[in-house]
């Protein structure tokens, strides 16, 4: 009897070593996941929406901790120096789309790329930075041509309008 009590010792064990080991590697700080965007787990809940900027998005992962909720983009692509400027302001929005639909404020949001995880911090002068970047887009959204904002082909490749650029680098 004491062999199959330390048998199961063991095996209970390993199993909480492989699921922190798993809870590491993921890049999520401990926290409760409020939803998923991810089809694979079934009917994704409601796009977050702001009458104010018209603006919505659904986060990858809303987690709560303690009262705060925070919004969670997952990139697949690996990044080098610093997170892209875009997937900042991506992350802002979510930030903002969170205090709106929820009356919470978040601190930060997290960016995991494929190698790296980065906090950050959803402060007032981003926030300032990003309703000027919406706007911005607004009054220049009528325009037929937008020229391109970067040097790297890998973006190129992986952007969503390459098949209708006409600046494209591939």
């Amino acid at each position: 009897m004491q062999t199959i009590i330390g048998i199961l010792f063991i095996f209970g064990f390993i199993l909480l070593w492989q699921a922190n080991r798993q809870h590491k590697a993921s890049g999520l700080p401990g926290c409760n996941v409020i939803y998923a965007d991810t089809s694979a787990w079934g009917p994704v809940e409601k796009v977050l929406y702001d009458s104010n900027l018209d603006l919505s998005g659904r986060p990858d992962y809303l987690i709560r901790q303690g009262k705060d909720i925070i919004p969670v983009e997952v990139k697949a692509s690996r990044v080098f120096q610093s997170p892209y400027d875009s997937h900042i302001y991506q992350l802002a929005a979510y930030c903002y789309l969170v205090h709106s639909n929820y009356n919470v404020r978040p601190t930060h949001g997290i960016l995991h790329y494929d190698n790296l995880t980065y906090r950050i911090e959803y402060t007032q002068e981003l926030e300032t930075s990003l309703i000027a970047l919406v706007g911005e887009m607004r009054t220049k959204g009528h325009l037929r041509k937008i020229n391109r904002s970067h040097h790297s082909s890998q973006r190129c490749q992986r952007c969503g309008y390459r098949n209708s650029c006409d600046q494209g680098l591939l």
